[in-house]
C-alpha cells in the first residue's frame, strides 16, 4: 500500500490527511483515486470499513476548483441521516484549508430549516434521497449544475426502497456527469441500476462479500429461546475488561427496545439503543455517547451495520441470526477496523439454525461452537412469537369459558333492531309535519 505522500495530492489537500493521521492508503482507496480523477464512471465494491468514504471524497476534492456558484457542482447520496452527518464530518476534515461549502440534508428534521441553509449556495450537498428529492421539487434546490454524483451503500439504498427516488432524481441531473458508486454486494438490482445510467463503467472489486476478514475471531453459541439469549448476554456483559465496546445487533425494532429495557436494569449508563423509530437527536446522542466511550454497549438494528464509522469495537454480537449471510458480515465488519483485533459472537436458536449455516457456506468458514457457561440460566420460558413458531396456543392458561345450550339466546337489548330513520318517526309524530328551522308557524304551535 502506498502512502498518501507519494499520490498526486494539493499541498491543502496533504496537510489536511497529515492533520487527520492517516499515513498509507487501503486497497480500495489505492485503485480507485486515478481512475476517479480521470472522469470516467465508476462502480467500487469493497466491504464495510475498507475507507470508501475517503476513496470518493479525495480525488473529487483534488479537482474542485473555487466557484461563486449557488448551485451544487458534487452531489453525494447515502441511506441514512448518521452516514449523512459521518460523510459532511468527513469533508469538513479534508477541507479545513479549502474554502468549500458542504451541506448535509435528510428526513426526520424540519425541512424549512434546510431551505434556509440552502439559499447561500453549496458545492457539496450530501444528502438521503427521499429529502433530496423532496427539496428539487420544491425548487429549494438546483441540480443542474451537478458534475460528479456519488452513491455510497447502494444496495442498502435499494433494500430501503430507495429506487424510485434514485430514478426520480436522475432525471433531475445533467446528463454529461461523472457517475462513482459504491457498494459492499453486486445484486442484480445494483447492476439494472449501473446498465440502466451508467456510461461503460468500470468495475473494481477489492474483496467479495463473503470473505470473512482475518483479524476478527468468531465463536458461536446454540441457545434454546430469546430468554436465554438475554440471561448468556447479560453474563458475557458483565466482564468489562473483555468487553470493553459492544454492538449488540437485533433483527427488529421491537426486539431492539425489549432487549434494551432488559439490560437497562443491570447495565443502567452503560448501554444506548439506536433504530428508525426513535428521532433525529435521539439517535446522534446514542451514537455519540457510544463512539466517545460514555456508553460501552449499543443495542441497535441494522441501521448501523453499514457505512458509520465507529472505532475501537471489541466485540459484535449477533444476538439474532440475520437472514441474508451478507448482512451477517456487514456486522462483523464493525469490529477489527483499520488493522485491529475484533471478536465476533452469534446466538442462534434450532428455528435460526438453517440462516446460520448460509452463513458457514458463504464465508466457508464452520465457526467454532462454545457451550454455554454453567453459571447462564437455560429457562424454558418462551416469548409469544416463539409460542406461536411452535405452534402452540400462548393463552393456554387462560380458563375457558363453558358454553351451555342457551349460548345463542339474545338477551332482550339485544333483539332491538337498528332503525336509522326511527328519531324521524318520532318527530313526525310529534310536530305531525317535518320541522324546519325558521318556520315562524310552526315556532307559534309549540307555543
Amino acid at each position: 500500500m502506498s502512502n498518501f505522500s507519494e499520490i498526486n495530492l494539493s499541498n491543502q489537500l496533504q496537510n489536511a490527511i497529515s492533520d487527520l493521521g492517516f499515513e498509507k492508503q487501503t486497497p480500495i482507496q489505492e485503485e480507485t483515486f486515478s481512475k476517479i480523477l480521470g472522469g470516467k464512471d465508476l462502480v467500487g465494491i469493497a466491504q464495510t470499513g475498507t475507507g470508501k468514504t475517503i476513496a470518493y471524497c479525495l480525488p473529487l476534492l483534488q479537482e474542485l476548483s473555487y466557484s461563486n456558484q449557488n448551485n451544487p457542482r458534487i452531489l453525494i447520496l447515502v441511506p441514512t441521516r448518521e452516514l449523512v452527518a459521518q460523510v459532511v464530518e468527513t469533508l469538513k476534515g479534508l477541507t479545513e484549508y479549502i474554502t468549500c461549502r458542504i451541506i448535509g440534508v435528510y428526513g426526520g428534521t424540519h425541512m424549512n430549516t434546510q431551505k434556509i441553509m440552502l439559499q447561500d449556495g453549496a458545492d457539496v450537498i450530501v444528502a438521503t434521497p427521499g429529502r433530496l428529492y423532496d427539496l428539487a421539487l420544491c425548487r429549494a434546490l438546483q441540480l443542474k449544475g451537478v458534475k460528479k454524483l456519488v452513491i455510497d451503500e447502494v444496495d442498502v439504498m435499494l433494500d430501503l426502497g430507495f429506487r424510485h427516488q434514485l430514478i426520480n432524481i436522475f432525471e433531475l441531473l445533467p446528463e454529461k456527469r461523472q457517475n462513482v458508486m459504491f457498494s459492499a454486494t453486486m445484486t442484480e438490482e445494483v447492476e439494472l441500476l449501473i446498465n440502466s445510467y451508467f456510461s461503460k463503467a468500470e468495475t473494481i472489486q477489492i474483496a467479495l462479500s463473503g470473505t470473512p476478514l482475518d483479524n476478527i475471531s468468531q465463536t458461536k453459541y446454540a441457545v434454546p429461546n430469546y430468554y436465554t439469549k438475554v440471561n448468556l448476554l447479560s453474563y458475557l456483559l458483565k466482564d468489562k475488561e473483555e468487553m470493553k465496546k459492544v454492538l449488540v445487533f437485533v433483527s427488529s425494532k421491537k426486539i431492539a427496545d425489549k432487549l434494551f429495557e432488559a439490560l437497562e436494569e443491570f447495565f443502567v449508563k452503560d448501554i444506548a439503543v439506536i433504530h428508525s423509530n426513535k428521532s433525529q437527536n435521539y439517535r446522534f446522542r446514542s451514537i455519540k455517547k457510544y463512539d466517545e466511550g460514555t456508553c460501552r454497549i449499543l443495542v441497535a438494528t441494522d441501521i448501523v451495520a453499514r457505512g458509520l464509522d465507529l472505532d475501537k469495537i471489541s466485540h459484535v454480537i449477533n444476538f439474532d441470526t440475520p437472514i441474508y449471510p451478507e448482512n451477517y458480515m456487514h456486522r462483523i465488519g464493525r469490529t477489527g477496523r483499520a488493522e485491529e483485533e475484533g471478536k465476533s459472537i452469534l446466538f442462534f436458536t434450532e428455528r435460526e439454525e438453517k440462516n446460520k449455516e448460509y452463513i458457514e457456506d458463504l464465508m466457508n468458514v464452520v465457526i467454532p461452537e462454545l457451550k454455554i457457561p454453567e453459571a447462564v440460566e437455560v429457562t424454558q420460558q418462551l416469548t409469544e412469537e416463539e409460542h406461536k413458531a411452535n405452534g402452540k396456543n400462548f393463552y393456554r392458561n387462560v380458563k375457558k369459558v363453558e358454553v351451555g345450550a342457551s349460548f345463542h339466546d339474545k338477551k332482550e337489548k339485544n333483539l332491538k333492531v337498528n332503525d336509522r330513520d326511527k328519531w324521524r318517526k318520532e318527530r313526525r309524530v310529534k310536530y305531525k309535519k317535518p320541522k324546519t328551522r325558521g318556520d315562524i308557524g310552526v315556532n307559534r304551535r309549540r307555543k
